[in-house]
């Protein structure tokens, strides 16, 4: 399949579906951090190309629960972000799958489709991740741990804690590349 990873810069989720076969490319306003196929734009630019599955994951910034506090200050950034998030899922890509924390998305477009937990694929933590899908199953979860912790929640604040929080870990990667890899390729 060809897979366009929306804003991503870490390369995770790409490198998932490369490693099983698919041509996929990642895409970002900023550089890739693993060396990769990867397009430095604005992902809008490419949505018309010939894609068959779309993961996206646009900035949580205005659109998480976390950022509550400035609402009342960030409407116009909030309605902008809402809009990104629309152009995303109306996407003209056969399967499309949108990943966010809990926020906004799900009361002014619509709730989220499933909801996952990086202990479900392999990871002790805890951290909502909810997954607005088109023509796409839910994932299963493939090797749930306990002993969990809020790692992401707790992380210390720096400049770089934005890059941290919103990488995906490897085991989700890996879960969205075999069953939906194989999912479309059915």
């Amino acid at each position: 399949m060809k897979v366009l990873v929306a804003c991503e810069f870490s390369g995770i989720v790409r490198d998932a579906f490369l490693h099983r076969g698919h041509d996929a490319i990642s895409c970002d306003l900023l550089p890739t951090e693993r060396p990769g196929p990867h397009l430095q734009v604005d992902v809008r630019t490419v949505l018309s190309d010939e894609y068959d599955l779309m993961i996206a994951h646009p900035p949580c910034t205005y659109l998480a629960v976390s950022g509550n506090r400035w609402r009342a200050e960030r409407r116009e950034q909030e309605q902008e972000a809402l809009e990104f998030v629309r152009i995303l899922l109306n996407a003209p890509i056969k399967m499309i799958a949108l990943e966010n924390p809990i926020g906004i998305i799900s009361t002014k477009i619509r709730k989220p489709t499933q909801i996952v937990h990086p202990w479900m694929f392999g990871h002790a933590e805890t951290k909502a991740t909810c997954l607005w899908l088109k023509n796409l199953p839910f994932l299963d979860a493939t090797f749930p741990v306990p002993g969990l912790r809020a790692r992401v929640h707790r992380a210390a604040p720096s400049p770089d804690r934005w890059k941290e929080r919103s990488r995906t870990l490897s085991g989700l990667a890996r879960a969205m590349a075999a069953q939906w890899g194989a999912h479309g390729q059915s």
